[in-house]
């Protein structure tokens, strides 16, 4: 994403991948950004957003790019958690749904749990097909269907 569409932007994750924000960024590559949550709610909590706008999880498919990109997001929030928090012995990484994401920016969330304050776990609850979505369910709703067969 060019700087200058970044800073005309109105969303502000496509702003932090534009490098057009002061947020530290503890992660880039070509696919990805990674930052700590401006309102943590784990011992370590850190979002990983494209840094091309895709607004929600509704918007990726059963294509190889978007699993993929998801994949890469998961790979990146582990490996930077675990560095991070190697005390903790429970991660957990997701995605808010639609209505429940608060920024219309794919962004996967990374906990090194507990969560701080425990009440906080109550924003991240999964309820059928709403609310918080584990990255490991998703990642099994978007995997390209092998050649010759069809979703019904």
């Amino acid at each position: 994403m060019a700087v200058a569409a970044a800073l005309a932007s109105p969303c502000i994750f496509c702003q932090i991948a534009g490098k057009s924000t002061s947020t530290t960024l503890l992660h880039t590559d070509e696919k990805v950004v990674a930052f700590q949550d401006v309102n943590p709610a784990a011992v370590r909590h850190y979002l990983v957003i494209p840094v091309d706008h895709i607004p929600t999880v509704k918007d990726l498919q059963r294509k190889p790019e978007d699993y993929s990109l998801v994949s890469h997001m998961l790979e990146v929030g582990k490996t930077l958690i675990q560095r991070d928090a190697p005390q903790c012995h429970q991660y957990r990484f997701g995605f808010h749904q639609p209505p429940f994401n608060s920024v219309n920016h794919l962004h996967l969330h990374c906990f090194a749990l507990p969560y701080t304050p425990r009440w906080k776990c109550i924003k991240y609850l999964s309820v059928g097909s709403i609310g918080f979505v584990e990255a490991e369910k998703l990642l099994g709703k978007i995997k390209p269907l092998p050649p010759g067969i069809s979703k019904v």
